[in-house]
């Protein structure tokens, strides 16, 4: 015969896992955030595509 009733213990685990969950998931979108700007970053300086790459090559001249 199964319990019909969930005791108040039940509900507050539940609870604490979902907020747990959240904030994990809301971490992993940090990291990734992060991650991405850094990489595209990178690119833009090794090839030369920034922003201010054409004005510092046009200083060089």
């Amino acid at each position: 015969m199964p319990i019909a009733r969930e005791h108040e213990l039940h509900h507050r685990r539940l609870g604490r896992n979902v907020g747990l969950a959240v904030s994990l998931g809301a971490f992993v979108l940090v990291v990734l955030a992060v991650s991405m700007v850094k990489m595209r970053t990178e690119i833009e300086l090794l090839t030369g595509a920034g922003d201010r790459a054409p004005a510092v090559a046009e200083q060089d001249r």
